[in-house]
Parts: structure tokens; C-alpha cells; sequence
């Protein structure tokens, strides 16, 4: 069996970023996702506009053309897809890595459809999978979505949209533009610092003039077929009727997959153990890169500032 030079688990943005660097330094790779190519990005709402400009986003120099300031969804899949074709990348699609094992100066990874042998492991695999549970009765109902697509289903329909990130917010927004009567559950006393600079006025607008209902310092605590129980920070329970729940309440790298790969996970965030000048982690030759880095806390690495990752990865490979 050959033995690769790099493993790449995830075809992210940086994921592609580890590849294209080492193609650029002839070394062996192979990526391998579980989804299609820029999965997390492909399963962002349709109408999503990234906070970063475009030039933010390039990977390996390339070129990012986008005739808006603010490129969105579409333009990045047309983007890292374009990539991957234009450099005919070695990929494999639709196949998910379960385990990761090192034996002696090789790593074995198993995967739903083989098995394969390398010298380096980078984990790129993003957060967007698993959503962030609150742990609620009632959380399973059907009509509870921790993820939103586009607006259009939730017409003339009573929502509940838990939050005030930029996904909340975006949500609120748009489905109350197609003509929802939306509410919003938020635990903090305003909405998100962190909202997008030109779209946080007009939430806050349409929260000032009552066209969308906002409750802050509360609580969901209870979804039920036809309504939600929640609480304010006075501890007084409310009830209003309700069709859908839009839990934007974030998402979660998958901390067992890591923990099963031997990589130490501290404090309350489950910040993974990693060298930040070199992005291996505490098993040698195995490299974390991109929002994976951050534990629980995935606001801290994005595109615009990981894609320094790859050269840091490959360069610390052909020191070694």
C-alpha cells in the first residue's frame, strides 16, 4: 500500500489551501471528505453573504472575482470548486474518516469505504456538523430546524428564531420579509456585537418598530406542538403559540472524533493541544488547520485567518 506523504481530512476552504501547498512542494496527499467539495459551505443558507471582501477569502493566490463588495454563497462554491477542478486535486467525495491510529512513524486511517497509510495527518474538518444542542423537551419536535436554508417555507407562519449571531439574525430577518410573524429568544440584553456591521441597524430597526417581537435576557425552556414555554432573567415563564424554531445556537466540531485521535482537548471550550507556529498537535505529525483549531470556540479562526495555516503545516513537513 502506498504510503502518502499527507493526509487531509476535510475539503474546505483550507483543506484545499494544505493540498494546493503541498502539490506546490511535491508532496504525495490525499483529501478526504465526507461530503462534496466545500460541504459546510455548500449547506450555508442560499442567500448567505460572507463578513470578509473577496480577496479576504483566496486561497493559494488565486483570484477571487466577485462583482459585489461582499461575496456570498454561490460565488464561493463557483470559487473553491472552481479550484479543485481547475487543479484537478486528489479528492475522494462522500467518504467519511472514523478513525485515525498511529503506529510506530506512519498513521493508519480507516474510512467508511478504505483504508490508507501516511506520514502526516491534517485535520481540517470545520464545525458546521453537529449542532449545538439545548437540551430542551420538545427539542426533537419536527419542527424544530438548527439549520435554515432560505425563507420561503416559513410564509405566513409563526417563528421562533433562538439567538442574535449573524445566522439569527439573517434568519429574522428574511423570513419576516416573506412575510412570517417572527420572534426572537435571546439570552443577552442586545443583540450580537459581532452581526454583521450593515445588517445589524436593520434588525435593530425592525425590532424598534415592533415588526419583529424580540425577548431579551431570556430563555427557551420548553417546545411543545403548537407553542413555546420560555423565561426571562426574572424568572417569569411565557407561552406563545408557534409553528417553527429556527435553533440558530451554533455548531460544534466533532470533539469525539478528535479525542479518538489521540488529540488532548482542555478546559471548558475543549480547546484542542496544538503548536500555533507550527499547528501540530500533541501527536506528533498529526496537524490541526482552520475553525477545528478553536475548541468551542469557532469564532476565533475563519477563512480569512487560517489560510496560513497550510504553509505552516507543510512547511514544518519538509523541515522535519
Amino acid at each position: 500500500m502506498e504510503i502518502l506523504d499527507i493526509l487531509i481530512i476535510g475539503a474546505g476552504p483550507i483543506g484545499l489551501n494544505c493540498a494546493l501547498e503541498a502539490e506546490k512542494n511535491n508532496l504525495s496527499y490525499l483529501i478526504v471528505e465526507k461530503g462534496t467539495i466545500v460541504n459546510s459551505l455548500y449547506n450555508y443558507p442560499l442567500y448567505m453573504k460572507f463578513f470578509s471582501t473577496a480577496e479576504k477569502l483566496e486561497i493559494a493566490e488565486i483570484p477571487f472575482i466577485s462583482a459585489a463588495p461582499k461575496p456570498g454563497r454561490q460565488e464561493g462554491l463557483e470559487y473553491y470548486q472552481g479550484i479543485a477542478r481547475q487543479k484537478n486535486l486528489n479528492i475522494n467525495l462522500y467518504e467519511k474518516v472514523l478513525k485515525v491510529s498511529k503506529e510506530e512513524a506512519k498513521f493508519e486511517v480507516e474510512t467508511s469505504k478504505s483504508k490508507y497509510l501516511a506520514k502526516n495527518v491534517i485535520i481540517s474538518t470545520g464545525f458546521y456538523d453537529i449542532p449545538n444542542l439545548m437540551n430542551i423537551p420538545g427539542e426533537n419536535l419536527e419542527k424544530v430546524k438548527h439549520y435554515y436554508t432560505e425563507p420561503y417555507p416559513y410564509a405566513k407562519q409563526k417563528i421562533v428564531v433562538i439567538g442574535s449571531s449573524n445566522s439569527s439574525v439573517d434568519a429574522a430577518l428574511e423570513t419576516y420579509r416573506k412575510g412570517a410573524e417572527v420572534t426572537m429568544i435571546i439570552r443577552n440584553s442586545e443583540i450580537s456585537k459581532n452581526v454583521k456591521y450593515w445588517v445589524k441597524p436593520d434588525i435593530e430597526n425592525r425590532i424598534a418598530e415592533g415588526n419583529i417581537k424580540a425577548f431579551f435576557n431570556s430563555e427557551l425552556v420548553e417546545i411543545k406542538e403548537n407553542s413555546v414555554v420560555f423565561k426571562n432573567d426574572n424568572g417569569e415563564i411565557k407561552e406563545i403559540e408557534n409553528d417553527f424554531v429556527l435553533a440558530m445556537t451554533g455548531y460544534l466540531p466533532d470533539f469525539e472524533f478528535l479525542k479518538n485521535s489521540g488529540i488532548d482537548l482542555q478546559g471548558e471550550c475543549l480547546n484542542p493541544v496544538y503548536n500555533p507556529e507550527t499547528m501540530e498537535s500533541n501527536i506528533p505529525n498529526l496537524y490541526l488547520a482552520g475553525v477545528v483549531c478553536g475548541g468551542k470556540d469557532t469564532h476565533l479562526w475563519f477563512i480569512e485567518n487560517s489560510r496560513i495555516h497550510a504553509e505552516m503545516i507543510v512547511k514544518n513537513i519538509i523541515k522535519k
